[in-house]
């Protein structure tokens, strides 16, 4: 018994030495991803840095996703379109760039193609552009000769011409109406001047300007961090000397102040071991109960059996309920944890979620989690039947088990193939999301992860939204929070991975995706699309403004004219939805009527289709003979797809032709 005392003793002397060794060293340790992002250059003398990186010189974690950069001939480049740009100069306070295209003197026209801009990362901000127009080399007038390309090869004989023009040169642009165009931004210098095709090479080489967005750096570099980007949350990072950091370095300590602290401390615990070893252990069972107290005591879950008016399980159960957690009861992946089947001892079936780790962070997800829910009631949102205690050995929640899957797993998962659903049902899929939405935010609560995953279907396909661990709470006199950007790729709103403010018109940005999701069955990102479609965001954009609708729908799903119209009715509130600016999309309130609008106009069209009779129908005229979804579109055309949202009138009766027409 002595020598385990002596024993004792011993480690209590001993452990405070080796933890104070122990901090002195990690206070020294300097982070390596601060040290591998500085700024590099391609020998131009032109510093690159966030959020832009050179692929052969930097990390890709020290800048944005799509910023890589090249050295070219001593020069900075960047592949925008499949098209390469020399860097001229980078405007790190103004977030503007310009570029200048790379060309052969003589035949620079050749290299120019038109740039499809991912509008997640870049904007123009150079507004003129340059027309190209390849034409058969017949059909243009002499008189137009100035417009002409002198082809690289003067002995060469080709079928075709390129003539060169300002945007605004109504002449030959008249005149060149059928030929095909590609178009280049430039810059002129202004006094009329006009561009040829004997002066051309001089104004494109010129270069122009063009914005970029991305997370502001200014809080991070204030505060001596160094920003850049993590690749698996996505998130925006401040590199620091001690570790990452969400937006800026906490007060940095010099190395001096860091030696002065750790001698104190170590003369001060000597100190306290030569008073006596009583008062070392009353004095770490003190502090140990500070710290563990002050993490937050306002929220520390008791050993009870209700907690928040939900049941508290205890781990044991649980491990019972889940077949001690066998991986063939996995349901999924959530953002912090995997979700089991259960079946508890009451006979209740139920899905068990299991957070990845038992960390202070964790535990207030946990603890954001409980306190959101069960403050809800909707028939739209999952049910929580409760939780472990804040002390239990794992962090669980158990909620009421959906049997049907997810939205995603019936659009482009493993129950797609064998009945893909009918678009009545994702209408009444959108309708519903889109209710549990509205109560969310009249609740003053923000999703802030909203994604065709965290949508559960029961047997009689109703929604139930889940997974509200990355949800905040909205104070009432605020407009948006201020946080650094969380949630899943292809569906967080691009201003607020901008300018880190969270709204509730975030949310709806990524209902926009579902309800593009929902028409298309395609998953809001797939590497194996093209570079620029990569995002389902981007790709419905794209289409909608192109008016081929049809290139994005499901091919599987029935098209009658009813559902054409509703189609093309939701692709342009999804496109609304999807707009950059914020104060642009509509709310959810909006985006509610809209939809229960869309459905009572079908209505009332089946209706007329029963009651029609085939006299009453005229016969088929040739313009119309054939005509599809692409015209249809016509009606819904960019400009009023564009137009800016107007909120609906108390006073109106029609929601959906309020808002729409």
């Amino acid at each position: 018994m002595k020598k385990l005392k002596k024993q004792h003793t011993f480690s209590v002397i001993i452990n405070p030495i080796f933890f104070t060794l122990f901090l002195f060293h990690h206070s020294l340790s300097i982070d390596p991803n601060y040290l591998s992002c500085v700024p590099e250059d391609c020998g131009d003398g032109q510093n690159i840095s966030y959020p832009f990186h050179i692929n052969s010189l930097q990390d890709p974690l020290c800048g944005y996703p799509g910023f890589g950069l090249s050295c070219y001939n001593g020069s900075a480049t960047i592949k925008i379109s499949e098209k390469t740009f020399v860097i001229k100069h980078i405007n790190y306070t103004n977030h503007i760039f310009r570029l200048q295209n790379i060309a052969n003197q003589s035949c620079s026209v050749t290299k120019i193609k038109t740039m499809t801009l991912d509008p997640t990362r870049f904007t123009f901000v150079t507004k003129t552009k340059l027309l190209i127009s390849i034409c058969p080399s017949n059909d243009i007038s002499s008189e137009f000769d100035k417009y002409k390309v002198p082809p690289c090869d003067q002995n060469t004989s080709t079928n075709t011409s390129e003539y060169v023009m300002l945007e605004n040169d109504t002449n030959i642009i008249n005149v060149t109406k059928g030929c095909n165009k590609e178009e280049m931004p430039v810059e002129m210098m202004g006094g009329g001047e006009v561009v040829d095709g004997q002066n051309y090479t001089k104004v494109v080489e010129r270069g122009f300007e063009m914005g970029w967005l991305a997370a502001n750096c200014d809080r991070c570099e204030k505060s001596g961090g160094k920003c850049g980007f993590n690749m698996t949350e996505f998130q925006f990072r401040c590199f620091c000397i001690d570790r990452p950091h969400r937006v800026s370095c906490k007060p940095e300590k010099n190395n001096r102040t860091l030696i002065i602290v750790a001698v104190v401390v170590g003369f001060a615990l000597l100190m306290a071991l030569a008073i006596g070893i009583f008062f070392i252990r009353r004095a770490y069972k003190r502090k140990a109960f500070a710290y563990f107290s002050s993490k937050d005591k306002s929220q520390e879950l008791e050993d009870v059996s209700v907690y928040f008016g939900v049941s508290v399980f205890s781990y044991a159960e649980l491990q019972d309920a889940t077949n001690h957690f066998d991986s063939s009861k996995e349901l999924g992946d959530g953002g912090f944890g995997t979700v089991y089947y259960g079946k508890l001892r009451d006979g209740r079936e139920v899905a068990v979620k299991r957070l990845y780790e038992h960390n202070y962070k964790r535990v207030q997800q946990f603890m954001n989690e409980v306190e959101i829910l069960t403050r809800l009631r909707h028939q739209n949102l999952v049910s929580l039947y409760g939780c472990t205690s804040r002390k239990s050995r794992e962090l669980l929640l158990v909620y009421e088990y959906i049997s049907n899957g997810t939205v995603a797993d019936h659009l482009h998962g493993d129950m797609a193939k064998p009945s893909p659903l009918k678009w009545r049902t994702r209408m009444k899929i959108a309708i519903e999301t889109a209710n549990a939405l509205v109560y969310l935010h009249a609740s003053e609560i923000i999703h802030r992860d909203v994604k065709t995953t965290n949508i559960l279907l029961d047997e009689s396909f109703c929604v139930k939204v889940a997974d509200f661990g990355l949800s905040r709470l909205l104070p009432n006199d605020v407009t948006h929070v201020s946080t650094a950007p969380q949630g899943t790729p292809g569906y967080v709103d691009p201003e607020y991975h901008q300018c880190y403010q969270l709204t509730e018109k975030s949310d709806v940005y990524s209902f926009g995706v579902v309800l593009i999701e929902l028409i298309s069955s395609m998953p809001a990102i797939d590497i194996s699309r093209s570079r620029e479609e990569i995002s389902l965001a981007n790709m419905a954009i794209n289409r909608i403004q192109r008016c081929a609708l049809d290139e994005l729908i499901d091919p599987f799903l029935a098209v009658d004219p009813v559902t054409e119209r509703m189609m093309t009715s939701v692709a342009e509130l999804a496109f609304r939805c999807l707009q950059f600016d914020s104060e642009s999309r509509p709310t959810m309130v909006e985006v509610l009527e809209v939809l229960k609008g869309i459905q009572v106009e079908e209505s009332v069209d089946n209706i007329n289709e029963l009651t029609t009779t085939k006299s009453d129908v005229p016969p088929p005229s040739p313009e119309n003979e054939g005509a599809g979804l692409l015209k249809g579109l016509h009606a819904a055309s960019p400009i009023s797809v564009t137009a800016k949202w107007h909120s609906t009138s108390s006073e109106s009766t029609t929601p959906y032709n309020s808002v729409i027409h």
